[in-house]
């Protein structure tokens, strides 16, 4: 494996880092989190029809673009350094990743427990194309009130109709729950679609500590759904999830460093830069080592999605969460402490830095979970 980067992979940084300094400013972060949506509705068009985002990990033969969770961990990270919001990871990651475990399962995929694999159901892959256009917004449901991101967690039941199955429970912390038009639900006995009109389905908004994610609650009472695949595609859905918002808190680490670097430089106390005291250095090089060490976890996940070995995929999205989540909640931190009294004011935007950091420390599992679930994984 190399995490070295090709020049077309460099250039696509370029581009990305470019068109979020352009639609995802400050000022834009600050006026959209107020919004119901919490996005712009022509950028995400651009993202989709200009840039082909979306479409960037979903095959050629289903309308994307041939790539993977490199290049679209590239696009993460650029997003995480512009606290950009909008439905790219919900939709992405998380849609993508669950569908195309569904699709590519087969029938005789299993689980080890007789309910299914991946490919149980009819694997949704006519669903990757609308994905892929940006036409359709998807998520991925998975937590409930006890606010679990695995199978026991999950209570939802799928009832069998001759019209098709229908959903019962709930599902709570659904990222742009309220805007997908598409949500993937695990359920019990494995993954179900459900649109976003669907009768039956309730949707309300969840307040959060950060007010650039769009969280809500959705009750589902009986709404129909079509089953596209077993358990093991949730596992992918939060797998693909975790390494991408592993690869966005990276990008906000990386920012939180260079605001704090650049202050420290500016701010004089006794007639010199506070960026020459001993301390101030050793807290910026201690986040540059950590920063770097988290980048690294996440180019072995992003590279791990890339390979036939699912169970890898799993192992090295736990390792990246967890490394990349302690990282950026530090990077924040500091970052603030080096600001002092102005980092903690609603003006500066190191606090719109911290709620991002502490809210993804929380969302697909905190670094508890996933440090618990990577020894389970290796049998430790």
């Amino acid at each position: 494996m190399t995490f070295v980067l090709s020049e077309e992979q460099e250039e696509l940084r370029k581009v990305v880092r470019a068109f979020f300094a352009a639609t995802s400013p400050p000022a834009a972060v600050r006026r959209l989190m107020e919004t119901p949506d919490g996005y712009d509705a022509g950028a995400w068009r651009r993202m989709a029809g200009e840039l082909g985002l979306p479409a960037l990990a979903i095959p050629e033969a289903d309308g994307g673009m041939g790539f993977g969770l490199v290049e679209l961990g590239l696009v993460f990270e650029e997003a995480g350094r512009a606290l950009a919001g909008g439905p790219l990871l919900a939709s992405a990651a998380m849609a993508t990743g669950a569908v195309l475990a569904s699709a590519a399962g087969g029938a005789d995929g299993g689980d080890g427990d007789g309910e299914g694999g991946a490919g149980d159901g009819d694997g949704g892959r006519d669903l990757l194309a609308a994905l892929a256009r940006g036409d359709r917004i998807g998520t991925l449901a998975v937590a409930e009130d006890r606010g679990r991101w695995d199978r026991a967690g999950v209570a939802t039941t799928a009832a069998g109709h001759p019209g098709g199955a229908r959903l019962h429970g709930h599902k709570s912390w659904v990222l742009d729950g309220l805007t997908a038009d598409l949500i993937l639900v695990a359920a019990a006995d494995g993954l179900y679609a459900v649109d976003g009109d669907a009768p039956g389905l309730t949707r309300t908004p969840i307040p959060t500590l950060d007010l650039t994610r769009k969280l809500a609650r959705l009750v589902f009472d009986g709404a129909p759904a079509r089953r596209v695949g077993g358990w093991p595609a949730v596992e992918a859905g939060l797998a693909w999830a975790a390494v991408a918002l592993a690869n966005e808190q990276v990008g906000g680490a990386q920012r939180c460093l260079e605001m704090a670097v650049a202050y420290a430089k500016e701010r004089t106390q006794f007639g010199r830069p506070i960026g020459s005291f001993q301390a101030i250095k050793h807290k910026c090089a201690d986040l540059l080592r950590e920063i770097e060490s988290a980048r690294s976890t996440a180019a072995y996940a992003n590279w791990a999605a890339t390979q036939p070995d699912h169970g890898e995929l799993l192992v090295a999205a736990s390792l990246a969460k967890a490394a990349c989540s302690g990282a950026y909640l530090h990077a924040a931190s500091e970052c603030i402490q080096i600001h002092g009294a102005l980092g903690f004011t609603w003006e500066h935007d190191a606090h719109l830095y911290f709620k991002r950091a502490k809210s993804s420390s929380l969302l697909f599992g905190d670094p508890t979970h996933h440090r618990t679930r990577l020894a389970d994984l290796l049998g430790l």
